[in-house]
């Protein structure tokens, strides 16, 4: 199976990952805990983490799992694989129990530290993202496979897509007074990064606790659309190379040719 073959098996995984969370949200079906970190988690986080993890081992037994949910002795040598799938079976659990509908399910596949499958899917909008490595970027609304790419006209301003719940002055605070914006809200951290990947915004900035699986999918297909995810610094982002699964603040950014180390203000060290 080639890496696109792949990737579809990937879709149809999420898509079915999607339908359980979809029945749980539409039924009001589901119960909601706090996590150790303080971070809100249902059971429809788990249910989905149950059907990917299970419909992974079956298409491909030997490539190992990290999740968002998976208990830390089970990834406890996660450095050592050079291959393995990082998932996070619902992103967007604030916006999920708030019943904006704004959430997905999402599944990478990391080679040698590079994300190089990247599915994103929201069961609510029917909206999927996906990509693979050196195969471009795509979205797939009911039956239409449409390619996708970051918008590359800067010249009606730069649109930030910005969190339902975060705050506008944060996120104004880190980018440039010399620019123009226009602020496009939207729930989860990787519906944002699939708007910028097909050029509904420009630029995305996270000013707060993410994990590797947040980023991993949208990267790919942020890359293969012409964006880029990155620190605050512009450094690109990493995976699997750290003792931390934790992300750094980060910002995703659309079309390289924007002066992004102008727009954006670094952050301190």
């Amino acid at each position: 199976m080639d890496l696109c073959e792949l990737t579809l098996a990937v879709e149809k995984i999420a898509r079915q990952a999607g339908a359980e969370i979809k029945r749980c949200y539409d039924a009001g079906q589901y119960e909601s805990y706090t996590k150790g970190d303080e971070s809100p988690v249902t059971s429809a986080d788990y249910a989905a983490n149950d059907i990917i993890c299970a419909e992974l081992l079956k298409l491909a037994p030997t490539i190992p799992i990290v999740s968002e949910e998976s208990k830390p002795e089970a990834i406890a040598n996660r450095q050592q694989w050079s291959r393995y799938w990082l998932i996070d079976p619902l992103d967007g659990t604030q916006e999920f129990v708030a019943g904006s509908g704004d959430f997905t399910t999402v599944i990478a596949l990391i080679e040698n530290n590079i994300p190089v499958i990247g599915v994103i899917y929201a069961p609510i909008h029917d909206r999927c993202y996906l990509a693979s490595l050196g195969k471009g970027a795509f979205k797939r609304e009911g039956n239409e496979l449409i390619p996708i790419k970051v918008n590359d006209n800067a010249n009606e301003g730069i649109s930030i897509a910005v969190s339902l719940r975060q705050s506008k002055e944060t996120v104004l605070s880190r980018v440039s007074a010399d620019y123009e914006y226009r602020l496009v809200p939207m729930g989860s951290a990787t519906l944002k990064a699939g708007l910028v990947a097909e050029g509904g915004a420009d630029i995305y900035m996270r000013v707060g606790p993410t994990g590797e699986w947040d980023t991993g999918a949208a990267h790919c297909i942020l890359t293969e659309a012409g964006g880029d995810i990155t620190d605050l610094s512009l450094n690109r982002l990493t995976y699997n190379l750290r003792d931390t699964l934790a992300n750094p603040n980060f910002v995703v950014t659309g079309h390289q040719s924007f002066p992004w180390s102008k727009i954006i203000i670094a952050e301190d060290k």
